[in-house]
């Protein structure tokens, strides 16, 4: 393949380090087109730059990935996106693939398996690294009613106003930001209480936390 025909990438990773060592990895094989630290800026990159392939982290600033992939998807935009994560736990897997990611592979693993990853995207097959695929599927056997993923309660409107409480914002902050009024911020504050049974502002920032909504 020439090198004008070399698939496109978008990297999606708020961890400097990371983001160089896979820009190394992957320019001898696919065209680099944009690194961007946060799920906001993803949705906006990827409009930009129309690339053929997405590499995501989970946990990032202001969107995470997964729920980045439910407004892109949602916004009609078919663009693969494998995800690249710490999370050793079958049911960010679960999450990631029902959000319609087509790759799911540990970061300790990149150097082997990324590359791998990125060509079954491209072909439109999905990819999930062997240290989770068996109870993975298992996980995805179940009936959600089964499945012990409380986040999956939540709407993804609620997860975005959960994620951006749990990194300190103020009502009104989160407000702007999702163009809506801080009273709607309150209700879906309210709301995501109720569902999860929860008490206090924060007892839902702990969730947010255990979930991997955000990092410490």
């Amino acid at each position: 393949m020439s090198p004008s025909h070399r698939p496109r990438v978008l990297l999606a990773d708020d961890h400097l380090m990371v983001a160089e060592a896979l820009t190394s990895l992957l320019s001898p094989e696919f065209e680099l087109v944009g690194v961007v630290e946060d799920g906001r800026a993803l949705l906006g990159e990827v409009e930009r730059l129309q690339p053929d392939v997405i590499v995501a982290d989970i946990t990032m600033p202001h969107l995470n990935g997964i729920d980045a992939l439910v407004r892109l998807r949602q916004d009609g935009d078919r663009t693969p996106v494998v995800f690249l994560t710490m999370h050793r736990d079958a049911t960010f897997a679960r999450r990631a693939l029902d959000a319609g990611a087509s790759g799911f592979v540990l970061k300790h693993s990149a150097s082997i398996e990324l590359i791998a990853a990125i060509q079954a995207a491209l072909q439109g097959r999905t990819y999930l690294t062997p240290q989770l695929a068996t109870e993975v599927l298992e996980a995805m056997k179940q009936t959600p009613e089964q499945c012990d993923d409380p986040v999956g309660s939540l709407t993804p409107r609620q997860r975005e106003v959960l994620q951006l409480l749990a990194e300190g914002r103020s009502a009104k902050e989160i407000a702007a930001s999702l163009e809506i009024s801080a009273r709607t911020v309150e209700f879906h504050k309210y709301q995501m209480m109720e569902t999860l049974d929860i008490q206090t502002s924060a007892e839902l920032i702990h969730f947010a936390i255990k979930h991997g909504l955000v990092e410490l």
